[in-house]
Parts: structure tokens; sequence; C-alpha cells
């Protein structure tokens, strides 16, 4: 079994091995990966974190063993907390991570990666569970992100990149999509009954979940849409602020912590 590791700021992960095909997730700095088959310049992974699969570029990543992979599941995760920042190598040179971006084998500001030590300097956050109120402080570190489909930094974020690495940033792992989000976690009957930090989802004419945000407080809800925003919450679904109309349909409110 071949393994992988994300040296770049962001990597695309899309659904074909095709540079036009459709950018369903992206693998932020430090994520790692089973290889699961190749073809050409292209590479099918399982991201280690949450199962997701798709296919990247052969470019854009570097080789990792097993043992290291060991090694790093047996050593505290370390995530970088700061909206953007910069790694650097022992020659000054800068890589820009993302907020989330995984620090290996972290220690006084320096860490390991494809058997470099490299430095950041920035803020960092232990891969944790913590209070459930620090959701929320995650969650307005988003804010005004610009909408992305399959986006997960805050360059670029969709509903449901932006849910799973809020609740990352604070211990929890989730899965990558909203309708695989919608199967987790304590159904609550009532907006009433939810606290800051609950995830609602909402659906479609079919049935189907298409979008998950995050519950604050006093009946506000803070979501990808456009951008990430907060609007209202009723029980018919999201009014928009702006537009003065709802722009999603309430189906249930998930107690996930």
């Amino acid at each position: 079994m071949e393994f992988g590791i994300c040296n770049l700021s962001v990597i695309a992960v899309r659904l074909d091995s095709d540079h036009s095909s459709e950018q369903t997730n992206q693998l932020l700095f430090g994520e790692y990966f089973k290889i699961i088959d190749k073809i050409g310049s292209w590479t099918k992974i399982e991201n280690a974190f949450d199962a997701f699969i798709g296919w990247i570029d052969n470019k854009q990543y570097t080789p990792i063993s097993e043992e290291e992979i060991i090694k790093m599941n047996s050593n505290t995760t370390i995530l970088s907390n700061d909206f953007i920042d910069f790694v650097f190598d022992n020659d000054n040179n800068m890589i820009p991570i993302p907020l989330g971006s995984i620090l290996p084998f972290y220690t006084d500001k320096t860490f390991v990666l494809d058997n470099k030590e490299l430095k950041y300097e920035g803020d960092v956050i232990e891969y944790k569970s913590k209070e459930k109120a620090l959701l929320v402080n995650s969650a307005f570190m988003y804010l005004n992100s610009p909408y992305q489909w399959g986006g997960k930094s805050p360059l670029g974020i969709d509903c449901s990149g932006f849910t799973q690495m809020v609740y990352k940033l604070n211990g929890v792992q989730i899965p990558r999509n909203a309708d695989k989000q919608a199967l987790t976690g304590e159904v609550l009957s009532f907006i009433e009954e939810s606290e800051p930090g609950d995830l609602a989802f909402f659906d479609n004419e079919e049935g189907e979940i298409i979008h998950v945000g995050i519950i604050l407080e006093n009946n506000y809800i803070i979501h990808a849409h456009g951008k990430v925003r907060i609007d209202r919450i009723d029980h018919s679904g999201i009014f928009n602020v702006d537009t003065k109309r709802h722009s999603h349909k309430l189906r249930v409110i998930k107690k996930i912590c």
C-alpha cells in the first residue's frame, strides 16, 4: 500500500482524472492519504481524515511511508489556527498555508514534512475535543470567505466543507458532505431546543439534503451561501437578511456534540 501527503497550500481533489473535472474536495497542507490507483498523471486517493475518495494531480503531493503515518497518528495532531500564514524552510522559502492545516511532529515552532524541518510561528491548536461554545468562535474565523464548490479553505469553501472544518478545529470528526453529516448526531425537534454550534440541514423538493449551516444564538445561522454569511433561521428555513426571502428549506437540526 502506498501513501502520500499534501505539501502545498491546497490541492484540488477532483471527481475524475482530468483538470476539467469537477472539484469535489480539497486537501490542505499536511493532510495525508492512502493511494488507491494511478492512471497516467493522476492518482486516486482516500483521505485519511474522512475517507473521502477522489483524484489528484501526481505533481501535487509527496510520497510518505506507512511507518511515518503510524508515527504521526501516535503523536498529538497540531493544526494551524490563523486565517492564512506561512511555513518557512531552512532557506527561508515560504509556503502559505490556510486555517486548519496539519503540522506533523510540531514542537516549539518547528515541524517535519517530507524529511525536511520547517518553521511555523503562527498560532496553533491541538486536534482534541473542546468546549462546544468554541465552535462559534471557529465559525466566525471563516466569515465572508467566498463560496467555492468542493472548497475547504478560507479563500474558498462550500457549506459542508465549512461545517467540517469548524468541527475539525474543535476536535470533532464529521463526514465531508452535508447528506452524510445529516446521518450523524441527535435529532432536535425544534429550533428552541438547539444550542449554538448545532447543525441545521436543508433539503430540496426531492427531499435530498443539499445545505448545512451552524446554529448561532437568537435564531441566527452562519453558513456558506455565496460567502460565509449570517442570516436568520426559523421553522421554515433560512431567511436571507439581504433579499428578505427564504433561501433554504429546513429539514432537520442535529446535535453533534
